[in-house]
């Protein structure tokens, strides 16, 4: 059954994830097509090595670097993802299924295309991160910086962003249905603010955003 959050929107479904004893990774490096189960990636320089295709199933990744590194079409599947960072990391058209996001620090991450569902981004910053026309169904962004992000094209459903900084964000042409925006603080949209029928904002954050709404709906607002 769907939680419903107070105001009638539908809360996410969070990940529920039980890793198995794990075995350290002693590979010498990503393969394309690569099937991954099991493993413990721990502070691996992953930089510049090509995963595209990969499946990582039951996985934990700690302080790996990932400094453009390929992950075009990879999957991760219940696994759990803890203090990477990198610049430039390609994982357009990936795959997230319950799935956890810890304390990342990323910029220019591509990530178009791709398909998120019960996701968990939890602490972090994270940089100018690209999700054109991806799909995101049961997100959570929390207590996390998001700085840029491009949702354009998008489709977000049951997607939620608590105790969480969203600045100069891209919603153009973006799909939204049951998004709680009430805890993201700052509250900053660039484009798409037309798009956001399917959120619920708090009365602060209307009151904020009156002027970008007025300029989408052409409304000149003068003093008497």
């Amino acid at each position: 059954m769907v939680r419903r959050a107070s105001g009638g929107v539908k809360a996410a479904r969070r990940p529920e994830l039980r890793l198995p004893a794990l075995v350290a990774y002693e590979g010498g490096g990503l393969e394309a097509d690569g099937d991954y189960d099991g493993l413990e990636f721990r502070d691996a320089e992953l930089g510049g090595q090509d995963g595209g295709g990969a499946r990582f199933m039951d996985c934990a990744l700690t302080g790996c670097a990932l400094d453009e590194t390929r992950l075009h079409r990879a999957r991760f599947l219940e696994s759990v993802l803890t203090a990477p960072r990198g610049v430039g990391t390609n994982l357009a058209e990936a795959t997230l299924r319950d799935v956890e996001l810890r304390d990342a620090r990323l910029g220019g991450t591509q990530l178009h295309g791709g398909v998120w569902e019960r996701v968990l981004v939890r602490g972090g910053k994270l940089d100018f991160l690209n999700f054109r026309g991806a799909r995101l169904r049961d997100v959570v962004f929390e207590g996390c910086v998001l700085v840029e992000p491009d949702f354009g094209g998008a489709s977000l459903e049951r997607v939620e962003f608590a105790d969480c900084a969203l600045k100069g964000a891209d919603f153009g042409t973006a799909t939204l249905v049951d998004v709680d925006l009430r805890g993201a603080a700052p509250l900053e949209i660039t484009r798409g603010v037309d798009r956001l029928s399917g959120a619920v904002i708090s009365p602060g954050q209307l009151v904020e955003l009156a002027p970008v709404l007025a300029g989408a709906l052409g409304i000149r607002v003068e003093a008497g």
